[in-house]
């Protein structure tokens, strides 16, 4: 038993500790990068739950490479649905891990919790990190942006839950003190349990970005700041040429760039992939608790 607890003190040690390092690189660096105010937090969110995870895909998946490139960079299909995921993650997540703390300290039993955590991070996600954050892309209404959101956010979700109610249902019995909010060993397992949300929302979300019912990574400069176009065609080639041929609307200086709007979903698109997405879920909650 003491060396079972050694063993993850020291794991959870080291990842704490590279935790600290990436965040605070995240936290600095995206300061510089022309992304929307909302994705700048959802990375930093995300990379305080996932570490050097997190720190990694900002770098791969939405740093700029050189002044002038943000746009062509994003504009990869699988940098779109990462853009994507880490919203979603970001804003269930919150809601998921802050109903887990308030479950842990209540010693609730699994079933509640799950019901608690799947409810909260729903609501928090769908509500604000959605509706409220992205109200911009329903024309400004709320309402419309709750509409256009619920059923997006809801096939997301499912996956966010799915991993990390397995992750949840074997690492808490399995690492020690990881039941007490106090210690590092929740966050720890709570950061992997995110982690694994993470990779199977991933390919819902790029389903999602793909029939445009959610948006990706975007492009946002100051107003009037110029774009280096030299440093871009040198590292971009054709795929800024593209964006280049875009219309001076879509072009204008503060304007962001790419997933600009999002369509109302239909239930012939969606009805499927719900079904899907509950069993994936089922799937999570039965192999974190079998």
């Amino acid at each position: 038993m003491a060396s079972s607890v050694s063993f993850w003190q020291g794991v959870v040690t080291v990842w704490g500790v590279l935790t600290i390092l990436a965040v605070g690189y995240v936290a600095i660096d995206i300061r510089q990068t022309p992304e929307d105010p909302v994705m700048k937090w959802g990375f930093v969110i995300v990379t305080v739950f996932t570490g050097p995870l997190g720190a990694f895909l900002y770098v791969l998946g939405c740093r700029e490479p050189l002044p002038g490139t943000h746009e062509a960079f994003v504009r990869a299909a699988w940098r779109q649905a990462l853009g994507s995921t880490m919203h979603c993650v970001a804003g269930d997540g919150l809601g998921i891990v802050a109903a887990a703390v308030i479950a842990s300290l209540g010693h609730w039993s699994w079933g509640w919790s799950l019901i608690a955590e799947y409810t909260t991070g729903f609501l928090f996600g769908w509500t604000v990190f959605q509706a409220l954050f992205m109200k911009s892309m329903a024309g400004g209404s709320y309402t419309a942006s709750l509409r256009n959101t619920v059923w997006p956010e809801f096939l997301s979700m499912n996956g966010v839950m799915a991993g990390m109610a397995f992750v949840m249902g074997r690492g808490m019995p399995l690492v020690p003190r990881a039941d007490d909010p106090a210690t590092p060993e929740f966050w720890f397992v709570m950061g992997m349990a995110l982690t694994a949300g993470l990779l199977v929302a991933y390919p819902i979300n790029a389903w999602l970005v793909h029939r445009g019912l959610k948006h990706g990574m975007m492009t946002v400069r100051p107003r009037g700041r110029p774009v280096p176009l030299a440093s871009g065609l040198f590292t971009s080639g054709q795929a800024l040429r593209q964006d280049m041929a875009a219309t001076p609307h879509d072009r204008a200086p503060g304007r962001p760039h790419a997933a600009r709007t999002v369509s109302p979903p239909r239930a012939a698109e969606v009805g499927p992939m719900a079904l899907l997405t509950l069993g994936i879920l089922a799937v999570g909650i039965w192999l974190g608790v079998a």
